[in-house]
């Protein structure tokens, strides 16, 4: 299917898929990983990026967003790799509870954790307090609904709104 674009040039051709391939292009397109992203040159620069990639990634996990710590996590790792292995060694320590984190994110236990902080929550809730004097008599002075008229039996006065006598001459 070929069409002409909108632009005044006669010649500009936009081809427009029937949405056949789209399989196979989305498959050659995958997902991004901080591993494309640039890497800086010089060693502070790195440093400095490895420990925004730590903390990008700390915050995406405590936020449960699982996409976002995954391609910090990657950056971080090619970062670390770009360094010395004597060079930024607390933030490789830093790096290794941030993957622990990540990788706990499904399991069993990550599961039992959760379910005793929402249990614990709950206990300390306990009991809810009596409610005060003056909300209970604010419930006692609500007016009753006033009772429903009847109206008996209303007729239509078919002729004032022109539906008369049908006439058939």
């Amino acid at each position: 299917m070929v069409r002409v674009n909108q632009t005044s040039n006669p010649r500009s051709v936009v081809v427009l898929s029937s949405g056949t391939d789209w399989r196979t292009r989305a498959a050659g397109q995958k997902r991004s990983s901080g591993a494309e992203s640039e890497i800086p040159r010089k060693q502070p620069a790195k440093i400095r990026a490895l420990q925004q990639a730590i903390s990008l990634a700390n915050m995406a996990i405590n936020k449960k967003n699982w996409s976002a710590a995954r391609y910090a996590l990657s950056r971080a790792r090619v970062l670390a790799d770009a360094l010395p292995a004597n060079v930024a060694v607390p933030e490789r320590e830093r790096l290794a509870a941030a993957r622990k984190r990540f990788a706990a994110r499904n399991t069993p236990a990550a599961k039992k954790v959760r379910q005793a902080k929402t249990t614990a929550a709950k206990r300390a809730g306990g009991k809810k307090p009596a409610p005060n004097k003056s909300t209970a008599k604010s419930t006692a002075k609500q007016p009753k609904p006033a009772p429903v008229r009847d109206l008996g039996d209303r007729f239509i006065n078919r002729a004032a709104l022109g539906y008369g006598q049908n006439r058939t001459t």
